[in-house]
């Protein structure tokens, strides 16, 4: 978002609804549960309680229709919840 609150998106995203699951092994093998809320073609939001998720991290995640390998772009706190932005990488 840019200083006056516009979008910068590069391309439409869809909501979206449904559980999804990521996990990594660095340091340690741990595993997170939230809900899907956004989708585009290159990435996905997901809500969750997770604070310790890192921009550039990569984790592995499955959703009812996909599953792959994503990158964390973004985290925001809003109330008590965690939203976190992914990028999807090949694997």
């Amino acid at each position: 978002m840019t200083g006056n609150g516009a979008e910068n998106r590069k391309e439409p995203r869809q909501r979206a609804e449904g559980a999804i699951r990521i996990w990594f092994t660095n340091p340690e093998p741990f595993e997170v549960q939230g809900q899907l809320m956004d989708v585009s073609n290159s990435g996905f939001r997901m809500a969750h309680d997770c604070s310790t998720l890192q921009a550039g991290q990569v984790v592995e995640f499955s959703r009812e229709d996909m599953a792959g390998s994503a990158r964390v772009i973004w985290n925001r706190i809003v109330n008590t919840r965690v939203e976190t932005g992914f990028l999807l990488v090949a694997r």
